[in-house]
């Protein structure tokens, strides 16, 4: 039973990258998601999340309209395509599986994947 989080790597200011979250051993749409990140020296923020059922999608305002959370649950995956990069978005990327978004940014998460290092410099 896994998340396994991939697509990260190092991009130049403006560009963009797109990561994927795969599941293994369960199934992702019966979970909400949530995309985290982790810059040096910084606490875990949340980034975005997916509902469930109605596939409802939030953001932090730091990303809002660069960035779009989606999930395919035929491949139970779930992605993160962000655009317009910025130095600032540099960090570790961990994408979760919970009951809801809600309790999975107050910390109660089913299942944590292992991050992706995005970077983000000219």
């Amino acid at each position: 039973v896994q998340l396994q989080a991939s697509g990260g790597g190092l991009v130049q200011p403006g560009g963009s990258l797109r990561l994927s979250c795969a599941a293994s051993g369960f199934t992702l749409a019966y979970y909400e998601i949530v995309w985290f990140r982790q810059a040096p020296g910084k606490e875990r923020e949340w980034v975005s999340c997916i509902t469930m059922s109605r596939g409802l999608t939030r953001y932090t305002d730091s990303v809002k309209g660069r960035f779009t959370i989606s999930r395919d649950n035929s491949k139970n995956t779930a992605y993160l395509q962000m655009n317009s990069l910025k130095p600032e978005d540099t960090a570790v990327y961990y994408c979760a599986a919970g009951i809801s978004c809600d309790q999975m940014v107050n910390g109660r998460v089913s299942y944590w994947g292992q991050g992706t290092q995005v970077t983000v410099s000219s």
